[in-house]
């Protein structure tokens, strides 16, 4: 098997030349466009791609769909029983409506986790990013 050898750039044609030319600078306007592009949409508001649903002691299901990754968010007033994210982010769950305090579950990537026994159910939730 033989492996064709590489020519000089001196000795290739002139529209060869132009074609590897109009290559080059395709190439790099390409690369110019797709920078453009990343920082654009970098300014975009981030979203857990995927669902987040929880289920309430009414047994109510509330599903939401790429839910923004930034910020606290209440769930019904009821709370939550039972969590599914089923999303591409971890979240924390908590037992107040401004996701603070102690009593804090951190529930993984496509994991979901109910509430113990007579306790108190999930009031908030924040993405972790």
């Amino acid at each position: 098997m033989s492996v064709p050898v590489p020519q000089p750039v001196s000795s290739l044609s002139a529209s060869a030349r132009s074609a590897a030319t109009r290559r080059r600078l395709g190439l790099a306007a390409g690369a110019a466009l797709l920078t453009l592009a990343g920082a654009a949409c970098s300014s975009l508001d981030r979203t857990a791609v995927g669902t987040f649903s929880y289920s309430t002691a009414a047994e109510r299901i509330v599903k939401i769909s790429s839910p923004p990754v930034k910020g606290c968010h209440r769930m019904a007033p009821a709370g939550a029983t039972a969590v599914l994210n089923n999303t591409l982010a971890d979240v924390r769950v908590y037992r107040t409506p401004d996701c603070s305090g102690d009593e804090m579950k951190y529930i993984p990537s496509r994991l979901a986790d109910n509430i113990a026994p007579n306790t108190l159910p999930w009031r908030s939730y924040a993405f972790v990013h």
